[in-house]
């Protein structure tokens, strides 16, 4: 029996000696996952049905996650081999270019011209169609100066309607029919769409510009120079790339004019916005007082320019290469909305603050003002969306009218929030700026108290605004088709919960709606609490602000306030103590008192904060061979200040005139000494 059981521990000496270092390594891991003492040869059998389940699926998930890398990398690498074959593609191309010329000169004769005559063509009726519309703006605008801007805008496109008529005239007279008159028509078109965006895009910047300063505009009629003939070359490029497919040119010499006037065009973009990078920065910023997301955009939007450019040349060279090339009326179109965005801001923004400052605008017209800002956004983003993301949907097989509708009910709903938002918006500037004194600079004047009104609108205010954004949020979701009676259950029990854990929370609520409404202190009052005083700097839903007259913050829960001084409401009386020599003469110290009385009220600065004269009320006590005299006035409060330091420097002049000695009073002994 011994001799049988050293024959299989022999055995197995010699299996274990034969088992490879990956098998024993296996052994080990499973080991180490079990948390069991296993051996190589029983571990397979051992293994319980959960871990095999969980090596499965770590193995599944290791080959998804390499077979996801593997196909991402191989995508990279056939875009690259793609894009290397594009490019060599497009050089061959280019000896190709003169038999393009040569066909286009076959086609020109086909329809009874040549490249010269449509050239002179083109050149007569671009030199016509330009000159009509530049004299037609120029007579109309003498004519309709004083008047309103829709007239102006009517008289501009008046203007363009004639030119294009005169246009088509001359078209119509100089090539008759066929391919030429159709070259000529898109001429006179792309003239008057050019003439009309040079000119918006030179009003939209002289309006951005600031008119006190004559040097800036100066700088901006530079600028505006240098980006029209930017914009100018880049529309004579769109449309000659229109008259080579008019004319059914082949590829290459469509992508050798791309580039080739590509280049230019956008270093000459770049350079422009480069060289007037201050003068931009100053018109996207706008009149101050400004924000500061406004004044970091500003500083950063020459530079934010110019990277635009370089990727839009970058991405159409990258397109072209690819073999699917953009658009060029589209990749126009998003560069000078892209560009004009902020000045447009800028523009609007003046706008609705000049009607905002207006008393002769009502509230409902000066909140459209500011709703027009967002109006245009929103208006850039559909026209975006048009440009680039319409064509990408119809790919995937998306339906643009259901997105559409869903776009529309969305943008109607934020507009309408937005509209409300600046009706509330309006209506609170207009009620602060009337509590507001005419000298804004006067720090003292800022700092005066308000009325209940002036202290309630802000409040008012805000749970206006946070109760629009509320609604509007929940209109959007049930525009999209989510149930959002879950969502509003859900909430109502959160704040039933929010309610009974937080009872300082509700005690500092109910609290502060009881102070406001008993009127107990408004902004820009000093009161004193239990705990804090100081001038009412800040109020809000749950605590107010008071700022100490050090400079210190203190920032009070309704709840902790407890009794409250104010300071100033209404009126208050100074007392003020004098001790003076026993022998002094208290009638002749009554007789001083009156005449500085008489004097305070006669000055015009103090006369109208002084509600009663400066008096005396006689000897108030003898204290050690000392009198005690007291006089007081009236003042309005928070008003007293300035009137009893004229009276304690009058009293002191007169005192030191009519040999008045003031005694100190004396300083009381410690009895444990």
């Amino acid at each position: 029996m011994k001799k049988a059981t050293g024959q299989v521990d022999q055995k197995k000496q010699v299996q274990c000696a034969r088992t490879p270092r990956g098998a024993m390594g296996r052994a080990k891991k499973l080991e180490l996952f079990d948390g069991r003492a296993l051996d190589s040869e029983t571990a397979a059998d051992e293994r319980t049905p959960e871990l095999a389940s969980e090596a499965l699926k770590g193995g599944i998930v290791d080959t998804t996650a390499e077979t996801d890398v593997t196909s991402l990398i191989s995508g990279f690498e056939q875009l690259a081999e793609r894009f290397v074959s594009g490019l060599f593609a497009r050089f061959a191309a280019l000896s190709g270019v003169s038999a393009e010329l040569e066909n286009l000169r076959v086609s020109l004769a086909a329809e009874g011209t040549s490249l010269f005559t449509l050239l002179f063509e083109i050149v007569l009726v671009v030199a016509l169609v330009a000159g009509v519309f530049i004299l037609l703006v120029r007579r109309f605008k003498k004519a309709s100066a004083k008047s309103s801007a829709w007239r102006r805008f009517f008289a501009g496109v008046a203007a363009a309607v004639v030119a294009l008529v005169i246009g088509f005239i001359a078209a119509r007279l100089l090539a008759g029919s066929g391919l030429p008159l159709q070259t000529l028509h898109l001429w006179t078109v792309a003239t008057v769409l050019g003439l009309i965006i040079l000119a918006a895009v030179r009003s939209l910047l002289m309006a951005s510009r600031r008119s006190e300063f004559a040097e800036r505009s100066v700088h901006m009629a530079t600028l505006v120079r240098d980006l029209s003939l930017a914009i100018g070359l880049a529309l004579v490029g769109v449309t000659l790339l229109g008259t080579l497919r008019l004319w059914s040119v082949g590829p290459a010499l469509g992508d050798l004019l791309r580039t080739g006037l590509g280049i230019p065009i956008y270093f000459l973009f770049a350079w422009a916005v480069w060289r007037h990078r201050r003068t931009m920065a100053a018109a996207v910023a706008g009149p101050r007082p400004r924000g500061r997301w406004r004044t970091r955009l500003a500083k950063m939007w020459p530079a934010i320019v110019i990277v635009f450019v370089i990727i839009t040349f970058l991405s159409t060279q990258a397109a072209l290469t690819l073999g699917a090339s953009l658009r060029g009326s589209a990749v126009v179109l998003t560069a000078l909305m892209f560009l004009a965005a902020p000045h447009l801001d800028a523009m609007i923004g003046n706008w609705a603050q000049r009607g905002l400052e207006s008393s002769d605008i009502s509230i409902l017209a000066a909140a459209g003002r500011q709703t027009a800002r967002f109006t245009v956004v929103a208006i850039m983003i559909a026209m975006l969306g048009t440009l680039w993301v319409t064509p990408l949907a119809a790919g995937f097989g998306i339906d643009l009218r259901e997105v559409a509708k869903g776009a529309s009910g969305v943008a109607l709903i934020m507009l309408g929030a937005a509209f409300l938002w600046n009706v509330v918006g309006t209506g609170t500037a207009r009620a602060l700026r009337a509590e507001l004194p005419a000298v804004a600079d006067d720090e003292e004047a800022l700092g005066a108290p308000r009325s209940r009104l002036g202290t309630l609108v802000p409040l008012i205010s805000a749970v206006g605004k946070s109760s629009i954004l509320a609604l509007a949020l929940l209109s959007i979701l049930v525009s999209i088709g989510v149930n959002v009676w879950p969502l509003i259950a859900g909430l109502s029990v959160f704040g039933l919960a929010i309610g009974f854990g937080s009872q300082t929370l509700v005690k500092d609520l109910v609290s502060g709606l009881f102070f406001l409404i008993d009127d107990a202190f408004r902004f820009g009052e000093y009161i004193e609490t239990s705990g804090a005083k100081g001038t009412v700097e800040k109020i809000s839903v749950r605590s107010v602000s008071l700022r100490h007259q050090r400079g210190a913050l203190a920032t009070i829960p309704y709840g902790e306030i407890g009794k409250i001084q104010n300071f100033s409401r209404d009126w208050m009386i100074e007392k003020l103590t004098f001790r003076v020599a026993f022998n002094t003469d208290v009638d002749k110290v009554r007789k001083i008192f009156k005449k500085i009385g008489q004097d305070i009220s006669a000055n015009p600065e103090l006369a109208g904060d002084l509600l009663a004269p400066f008096k005396s009320q006689g000897i108030a006590e003898v204290e050690d061979g000392t009198l005690v005299i007291r006089a007081k006035f009236m003042a309005k409060a928070g008003k007293h200040f300035m009137i009893r330091r004229a009276v304690l420097l009058a009293v002191h002049q007169a005192f030191q005139e009519n040999g008045i000695k003031a005694v100190p009073k004396p300083l009381t002994s410690n009895p444990g000494a």
